[in-house]
This record gives structure tokens, C-alpha cells and sequence, in this order.
């Protein structure tokens, strides 16, 4: 695996990480991951989050503070 990151499916919330809310039918690159060395990735019905060996990075839904930003706000990767 080369740590890259690809999603698909419903887009709302931003919670595929391509700046958008659109619905990807083909599996599609997480290009703001590029470079990075993806170590594990999860998902939640609204939101995503990814691992590196140094950084978190989340996205999508944050309601209720589920991004871990300490806000109420979505966010688009």
C-alpha cells in the first residue's frame, strides 16, 4: 500500500474529503492527503478521519464537536 486515500459514495458534509458535497460514483483520490503517508483510515455516518505517523486529520459533519476541532461546524478537507 502507498498510503494514499480514496472515497466514494453520498458527498454530504464534505465527508469524502474532495472540497465538495457532491456524490463520487468511482472511487476518486483524496488529493489534500497526497504526500501524506495514510497509516489508517475511519469513517462515521457523517464524518472521516484519517491517521499519519505525525498528524490527524478530520473532516465532514462536526456537530456535537465529532471532528475534534473544539467547534460546532462542518468541514471540508
Amino acid at each position: 500500500a502507498d498510503g494514499a486515500v480514496w472515497s466514494w459514495g453520498g458527498g454530504s458534509h464534505g465527508k469524502l474529503g474532495h472540497g465538495d458535497e457532491e456524490e463520487q460514483l468511482l472511487p476518486k483520490q483524496v488529493e489534500a492527503l497526497a504526500g501524506q503517508h495514510v497509516v489508517a483510515v475511519l469513517t462515521g455516518e457523517d464524518h472521516s478521519l484519517a491517521l499519519t505517523a505525525g498528524a490527524v486529520f478530520t473532516w465532514g459533519k462536526g456537530e456535537r464537536g465529532c471532528l475534534g476541532h473544539g467547534e460546532d461546524l462542518s468541514n471540508q478537507l
